[in-house]
């Protein structure tokens, strides 16, 4: 009972938190930091990596799905962890979240100790 509220108010929060606006500049610049990890993710981030995922995850400035979008990657042992991939799939499910940002988290919520080709490709072309 307390976990279904849990993810029903995780939804309900990131509704507001992922406008288009929110994605402009420093946003975009954060959204491709994490494709750019994920995309040479090998079994987990590098420490650089992990640097970098932790000054946009406490970059109050930026939307919390996409905090949490860089806690998840930079939690990454091999795969994500159940809360990194229930995060991914709220974001996911936010209406509000544009669509690179879902198809990130999907990438990130499947990985499994590295991006398929598929996924890098996808990656390459979402976030030139």
């Amino acid at each position: 009972m307390i976990k279904t509220l849990t993810k029903s108010l995780i939804v309900l929060m990131l509704g507001g938190l992922f406008s288009q606006a929110a994605m402009a500049q420093d946003g975009a610049s954060a959204l491709k930091t994490i494709a750019d990890i994920v995309a040479s993710i090998n079994h987990y981030p590098s420490d650089a990596d992990k640097a970098a995922l932790a000054e946009i995850s406490g970059n109050d400035s930026l939307p919390q799905g996409l905090r949490n979008m860089a806690d998840t990657v930079a939690n990454i042992s091999h795969a994500a962890s159940a809360d990194g991939k229930e995060a991914m799939a709220a974001i996911q499910a936010n209406e509000s979240a544009p669509d690179r940002a879902k198809e990130l988290a999907g990438i990130i919520a499947s990985l499994n100790h590295v991006a398929s080709d598929d996924a890098k490709n996808r990656l390459a072309e979402l976030f030139p």
